[in-house]
């Protein structure tokens, strides 16, 4: 049996059913309004001055999985022989022209200027090899001698390493062509550039979205309201729950690393999902006003209705979010940090300081409005409006609405079975980025030598002993030469290095590394970023059905709680996976296979494995959201005596409009981010776009009507 209670019933007249300690909170913040208003003003603005230095505290660390073989290796490596450096900067040195870099006055420029910034930087520079004194010298140019390179190391960890790089790079003398010593010109590759182009580039896109993203939804929201106040309270609830979050993760820097990626998804919860609980608040607010309400029944019944169920919603995303905790790499188990901080923030400001400032705008709300888009619609309108058709014609034929839709978005879910999926890379930069121009160049010049080499760790052997591994490592087809040792044999420990010709070949290689017999009491362990990517993403890989059965579990506990149908519930589990399986089909279609690289500027490669994990508990968090506002809206009709088709037109016909506006705004938000030159930043607004526009449009108002009504036959 089909049955449904809601948090809130949301109707705007007749008998209703409100939770009484909602409705006097609601009359508690009307009454004190003001102080309400200016005691969250003030937190708020106390907490953003707080973590106004919150981007600094952010680190570079947490990619990789901490549980791994890798990283145990990589660990014990680096407390043997210390932290290996040769890959944080390489400098690419071009000579110039009719020069070979073997001219002596070309020589003595570039190891003059090396040589000075070892001085000039004792505590940043832990070391530099170049072609013209380190032991690879013979290997490190080209065969026309035009070309060579230095391997700078810089001291620290994490962190501490990107900092000192930052503050070396302005001294390394990259410039235009023929800038650097001697009349060079000089290119920075290596893992720190490509590092710092990825997080310069991610502060970008937030300052970016920041900018941008505000007014166009301000201006759209004023198309929504037809008025200057309500347009402007979701925008104003949406900057203070940025300024709010920065402090709270000021506060957890504190006590944990938190990785700079959880700014990006702070500002994106913060700006999509408060400003659409702005706006859902704002449009229950003007509907108790048009019924003909007092302002301080309006802001109770406001807070009860749909205050209550955005207080749900932002239940149902933080739960989603916290499904990431089940990972061991330190980016994944940031993005919870930054997202529930903005969501619960964003709800709590929803349910106090909003309807404080509705309070007190009062009747004004429409104030500076145009009469065109201002005006409330009656309910007669609304029952006559768009939705409320839509609903009625999916309704009329929902086997002929309901299989085509289905098959459509599984559909569109077939190329999620090429999907792949890679670690910190280049091509996630622009393809003008200098630091990938750089990188690519060379790999071009140098292919015998790889900044990200795999790494054998060998523990226990003898000399003879390891001889025979290295035998049978160097066998294994798909490395750029043979495994060298990096080091003489410390405290029992060796490390072997060798580069890897394709990393889409990492598997393989990997596997058949690991595969080597280890002899009595040797240890033979696998290292080296290939690795410890290739680990992380596995790990990532063999997480993905128990986060997927936590989301599903969660999402169908909470729905059967809010309205008390195990049927429901578990159709709004499956319209969420619909959504989500079609997303990341589409993901995989563009940024995989490559359609459409040249009109979005990307290079098609692997998608960037935490960002899937980040779409796969937002979109499964976002789709649940909005059958939540569906449904409550069709509880509330059944609870005021509606039959089961009367009740789905009437929730499809009072949301269908803030569903469409709410998935609008985040659009805007998103699509701020499209315009980011990191390909990591356009999977997540596309595939974002890609979810909002299948989830308001096709499934919530066709598909939801049409299966609602097979449910209930």
């Amino acid at each position: 049996m089909v049955s449904l209670r809601t948090p809130p019933p949301t109707s705007s007249d007749g008998p209703r059913r409100v939770h009484t300690a909602s409705l006097r909170w609601g009359r508690f913040v009307h009454r004190n309004r003001y102080a309400v208003l200016i005691v969250f003003g003030l937190m708020v603005a106390l907490s953003g001055w707080y973590g106004r230095d919150l981007t600094g505290r952010l680190t570079q660390e947490g990619w990789f999985d901490e549980s791994s073989e890798s990283v145990a290796a990589s660990e014990l490596a680096d407390a043997t022989f210390g932290r290996d450096t040769d890959s944080d900067l390489i400098l690419l040195y071009t000579a110039p022209d009719g020069a070979t870099v073997d001219d002596p006055p070309v020589r003595a420029a570039v190891t003059g200027a090396l040589a000075s910034l070892r001085e000039r930087f004792p505590d940043r520079v832990l070391k530099i090899d170049s072609y013209w004194d380190s032991p690879f010298a013979a290997d490190a140019t080209d065969a026309s001698r035009t070309h060579a390179f230095a391997s700078v190391g810089l001291r620290g960890e994490g962190t501490a390493t990107v900092e000192n790089y930052a503050a070396i790079v302005d001294d390394l003398g990259l410039g235009p062509p023929g800038s650097g010593p001697g009349g060079t010109t000089v290119q920075a590759a290596g893992l720190q550039p490509i590092l710092a182009g990825l997080n310069t580039g991610m502060q970008d896109d937030i300052h970016r979205a920041e900018l941008i993203a505000l007014p166009l939804v301000a201006l759209l929201l004023y198309f929504v309201f037809g008025g200057v106040v309500g347009a402007l309270l979701p925008v104003l609830i949406g900057g203070m729950t940025i300024l709010g979050t920065a402090g709270i993760m000021r506060g957890l820097t504190d006590f944990i690393d938190v990785n700079v990626f959880a700014s990006t998804v702070m500002t994106l919860v913060s700006l999509g999902l408060a400003i659409d609980y702005g706006l859902f608040t704002v449009t229950r607010f003007r509907e108790e006003i048009a019924a003909g309400h007092s302002v301080e029944e309006a802001t109770a019944r406001t807070v009860a209705t749909a205050g209550r169920t955005v207080v749900f919603s932002a239940a149902i995303i933080a739960l989603s979010l916290a499904a990431l905790f089940i990972f061991p790499n330190g980016v994944l188990r940031s993005v919870p940090y930054g997202g529930i901080s903005s969501v619960l923030l964003a709800a709590l400001l929803s349910v106090t300081a909003l309807p404080a400032a509705l309070s007190i705008a009062g009747r004004g709300v429409d104030f500076l409005g145009w009469k065109r888009f201002s005006r409330t619609k009656t309910e007669e309108q609304i029952d006559a409006g768009f939705f409320s058709r839509l609903a009625r014609w999916s309704m009329a034929r929902p086997l002929a609405v309901t299989i085509p839709i289905v098959l459509a978005l599984l559909a569109l879910a077939i190329p999620f079975r090429h999907i792949e999926f890679g670690g910190i890379s280049e091509k996630y930069l622009a393809a003008e980025n200098p630091a990938r121009v750089a990188q690519e160049r060379f790999d071009e010049l140098f292919p015998s030598f790889r900044t990200e080499p795999l790494k054998l760790v060998v523990v226990g052997a003898d000399p003879r002993q390891l001889g025979d591994i290295r035998h049978e490592a160097n066998q294994i087809p798909g490395l750029t030469g043979r495994f060298e040792p990096s080091a003489p044999t410390k405290d029992g420990v060796n490390v072997l290095s060798a580069g890897l010709r394709d990393k889409r070949d990492a598997d393989r290689v990997i596997a058949a590394l690991r595969d080597i017999p280890e002899p009595p009491g040797v240890r033979v362990m696998v290292a080296g970023v290939p690795a410890l990517e290739r680990d992380s993403i596995n790990g990532l890989i063999a997480g993905l059905p128990l986060l997927v059965a936590m989301l599903a579990l969660a999402a169908a506990l909470l729905m059967y709680i809010a309205f008390g149908s195990i049927v429901l519930a578990l159709k709004a589990v499956a319209m969420s996976a619909l959504s989500l399986v079609a997303t990341l089909g589409i993901l995989t279609w563009i940024f995989v296979e490559g359609h459409g690289a040249d009109l979005f500027h990307f290079t098609p490669g692997p998608l960037m494995f935490a960002v899937l994990a980040l779409i796969v508990t937002v979109v499964f968090g976002l789709s649940t959201d909005y059958e939540v506002f569906l449904l409550s809206r069709v509880a509330e009709a059944r609870a005021n005596g509606a039959d089961p088709p009367e009740a789905i037109r009437y929730g499809v016909a009072h949301t269908g409009g803030v569903i469409t506006s709410a998935a609008a705004i985040l659009i805007v938000v998103t699509g701020a981010f499209g315009f980011s030159d990191l390909v990591l930043m356009k999977y997540i607004a596309y595939g974002m776009i890609a979810a909002l526009v299948l989830d308001a449009t096709v499934i919530r108002m066709l598909l939801t009507p049409a299966v609602l009504k097979l449910i209930w036959r």
